[in-house]
C-alpha cells in the first residue's frame, strides 16, 4: 500500500475519480427525461418504467454495506477498475437491450459498479490527501458530483429528441472505458486491507434490512406494506447483534463509537428527510398546482442546482478553516428559512418566490453534503472510513426514500382532508402541511448544531 503520494499522483487520482463519478452520476439521473420514450420503445407502462430509476436506487442502497467490506478486503485498483468495468458492461447492455426485463438487469448491474465506485471514491480522497486539505477536495469532489443532476436532464432531452434515448448510454460509454484505462495508469493501493471471511448472512440480513423499510415505506398504508417493514426491522435487529459480536464485523457498527460520526449521520439523515421531501414537492407544486408546464417546473429548480454547484468548494474551504459546526447552522437556518417561507406561498404567488426558497435549500445542501461525511470520518483509520462511509451512504439513501414518501402522503392528504371546493387551493393547502413537516424537521437540525456540533479547537 502507498501511504505517500507526490501531489501529481493524488491530483491523477482526483480527476480520474471526478470523471468516473460525474459520468455514472449523470446516467443515474438522465433516465427520468428519457422515460416517456423508453415506455413508448419498450411498450411497457408507467409503472413499469419508474423501476428503471427507482429499482436502480434501491440497488444502489443495497450494494453500499457490501462494499465495507470490498474495500478492506481487496486491493484499491484492481477493485475500482472493476467498478468501471461492471458499470461499463451494464451501460453497454442498456444501449442494446431488447426487453424490460433485460435493460432492468443492465441498471442492475450498472447501479452495482456505481455503488462500489461512488463508495470508493469518497474513501479514497478522505485517504490519500492530509486532513488540513480534505475540506477543500471533498468540497470540489461534490460540485462535480453535484453538476451532474443539473446537466444531465437537459443533455438527455437533447440527445432523446435527437438521437433516441439508446444514445445517452452509447454516449457515456467512451468515457467510463477512457476512465478505466486511465485507472490502469494513475492508480495505486491507498487504501489498507486485510484478510477476513465473507459473512454471507450479515449481507443477506442488511438486503432484506434496506429493501424491506424502502419498499414497505413506498407503499405505506398496505398489509404488504407491514409486512415488508416488520422484516426490514427483524432483520436489522438481527444484523445489529450479529455485528457486535463479531470479532471482524461485515459492517462495523462499532464506528457509531465516534462521537461526531453519529451526530453527522443523525443529521444527515434529518436533512436528507427535507432535501428529498422538498425537492419532490415543488415540481408537484409548479406542474398540479399552478399548472405551468415541465419546461417551467426545471427553470424554477435550475437556480437553486446552480447555487449548489457554487457553494459546494467554497463549503469546503469554510470547513478546513472553520470546521462543522458553523455550517451546519447557516444550512439549517436556511432550511427553516425556506420550508417556513413555502407556508406563504400560493397558487397566485410568483414563481420566482418558489425559486428562491429553493435556492436557499439547495445553498444548504451544498454547505451540508460534503462536510458532513468529512466531519464525521474524521480521524479515522482507513479501514474505519470504509465502514463509516457505507454506513452513512447506506442510512441516508434510506432517509431520502422515506422523506419523499412521507412527506407527499402528508400532502396528498393535507389535500384529501381540506374542506375546501377548489382542487387547487385544496393542494396548497396539503403542500403547506407537507412544509411544515420539513420546517419541524429543519428546527431539528438546528438544534444537533447548536447544541451537539462543538467549535473547532486548534
Amino acid at each position: 500500500m502507498r501511504t505517500h503520494l507526490s501531489d501529481h499522483k493524488r491530483t491523477m487520482i482526483f480527476l480520474n475519480v471526478v470523471v468516473a463519478c460525474v459520468a455514472t452520476s449523470m446516467l443515474a439521473t438522465s433516465m427520468t427525461t428519457a422515460l416517456p420514450a423508453l415506455i413508448e420503445d419498450l411498450r411497457i407502462d408507467a409503472i413499469q418504467g419508474q423501476w428503471v430509476t427507482s429499482g436502480y436506487s434501491l440497488a444502489m442502497a443495497v450494494v453500499m454495506p457490501l462494499t465495507a467490506f470490498l474495500v478492506t478486503r481487496f486491493p484499491t485498483k484492481p477493485l475500482y477498475v472493476f467498478g468501471l468495468l461492471l458499470n461499463a458492461v451494464g451501460v453497454a447492455m442498456c444501449a442494446i437491450s431488447p426487453s424490460f426485463l433485460i435493460l432492468m438487469v443492465s441498471r442492475v448491474l450498472q447501479a452495482l459498479g456505481n455503488g462500489v465506485l461512488g463508495s470508493m471514491a469518497q474513501v479514497i480522497l478522505l485517504t490519500i490527501y492530509p486532513r488540513e486539505r480534505r475540506g477543500t477536495v471533498m468540497g470540489w469532489y461534490g460540485l462535480s458530483v453535484s453538476a451532474a443532476p443539473l446537466i444531465a436532464p437537459i443533455l438527455a432531452g437533447f440527445i432523446v429528441d435527437m438521437l433516441g434515448w439508446r444514445w445517452i448510454f452509447w454516449g457515456m460509454l467512451p468515457i467510463i472505458l477512457i476512465a478505466v484505462v486511465w485507472a490502469f495508469v494513475s492508480f495505486d493501493n491507498v487504501l489498507e486491507t486485510h484478510q477476513q471471511r465473507f459473512d454471507a448472512l450479515s449481507f443477506l440480513l442488511s438486503v432484506i434490512l434496506l429493501s424491506g423499510i424502502t419498499l414497505g415505506m413506498g407503499s405505506l398504508g398496505t398489509v404488504a406494506s407491514y409486512v415488508e417493514l416488520g422484516c426490514g426491522l427483524i432483520a436489522g435487529i438481527l444484523f445489529t447483534v450479529r455485528q457486535l459480536r463479531a470479532e471482524r464485523p461485515f459492517l462495523d457498527l462499532r464506528v457509531f463509537e465516534n462521537r461526531n460520526f453519529t451526530i453527522s449521520v443523525i443529521a444527515v439523515m434529518l436533512f436528507y428527510l427535507v432535501m428529498m421531501g422538498s425537492s419532490t414537492i415543488i415540481p408537484l407544486y409548479v406542474q398540479s398546482i399552478v399548472g405551468a408546464s415541465a419546461v417551467v417546473s426545471a427553470l424554477v429548480v435550475l437556480p437553486g442546482s446552480a447555487a449548489s454547484a457554487v457553494v459546494s468548494p467554497l463549503a469546503g474551504k469554510l470547513y478546513d478553516r472553520f470546521g462543522m459546526r458553523p455550517l451546519l447552522l447557516v444550512a439549517a437556518a436556511l432550511l427553516v428559512t425556506s420550508n417556513t417561507g413555502m407556508l406563504l406561498v400560493v397558487r397566485n404567488t410568483p414563481l420566482w418566490v418558489a425559486a428562491l426558497f429553493n435556492v436557499m435549500r439547495c445553498i444548504a445542501i451544498g454547505c451540508l453534503l460534503m462536510p458532513l461525511l468529512t466531519w464525521g470520518t474524521e480521524g479515522m483509520s482507513s479501514s474505519d472510513t470504509a465502514h463509516a462511509n457505507a454506513l452513512f451512504s447506506s442510512l441516508r439513501t434510506t432517509a431520502g426514500a422515506i422523506g419523499t414518501v412521507v412527506f407527499v402522503a402528508m400532502m396528498e392528504m393535507g389535500a384529501g382532508g381540506a374542506v375546501i371546493p377548489s382542487r387547487a387551493v385544496a393542494g396548497v393547502h396539503g403542500m403547506h402541511i407537507a412544509f411544515l413537516g420539513m420546517a419541524v424537521g429543519s428546527v431539528a437540525l438546528l438544534a444537533i448544531g447548536l447544541l451537539f456540533a462543538r467549535r473547532r479547537t486548534r
